[in-house]
């Protein structure tokens, strides 16, 4: 799996905890989800169990891709919460009969994400950005939710003007 996958596949999963349990404290819920699904991929990898061992298991040193993802990961959750309210008013102009609080709370937050990187993140191509939270919704949540979520995202894109591809000279 690619860092940008990983990483917004954490990013959902950290929205969707905070979306069932607000925190006022980001930064150390940032930094605890970080090290505990960094600890579950590592030891995941390893072919025996470690939690009956006497010996306490050291995580070695995070990778530079460990934290290429985890910052791009960060980026976007903060990003998220900074436009919470204009990505749900967005959200909600576009799921026609459907109101917010009813949408599944993985797929919510997996549009959340999308339509965050649509709106703020010129970098990223907007059907990267669908691509990817239809592939995500398919990994995490219903059978429907992937034509669900490519259904509202691509009414997103539409309305949305923005350039196509961010410019080198800025």
């Amino acid at each position: 799996m690619n860092n940008r996958r990983l990483a917004r596949e954490r990013a959902v999963q950290f929205l969707y905890q905070l979306d069932l349990n607000s925190s006022k404290e980001i930064e150390e819920e940032l930094e605890r989800f970080w090290d505990v699904h960094r600890a579950e991929s590592f030891f995941d990898d390893k072919a025996k169990a470690t939690w009956s061992s006497k010996e306490k298991q050291e995580l070695p040193p995070p990778t530079l891709q460990d934290l290429a993802a985890k910052e791009f990961m960060e980026s976007l959750v903060k990003g998220v919460l900074e436009h919470l309210e204009d990505l749900d008013e967005t959200i909600g102009q576009h799921a026609k009969n459907w109101n917010l609080r009813r949408m599944a709370a993985v797929d919510r937050n997996i549009l959340r994400l999308a339509v965050y990187e649509i709106k703020y993140r010129n970098d990223i191509p907007p059907v990267v950005s669908i691509n990817e939270a239809v592939d995500i919704a398919k990994k995490y949540s219903t059978e429907d939710s992937g034509k669900f979520v490519n259904g509202i995202l691509d009414k997103v894109r539409s309305n949305t003007l923005r350039p196509s591809r961010q410019s080198i000279e800025e």
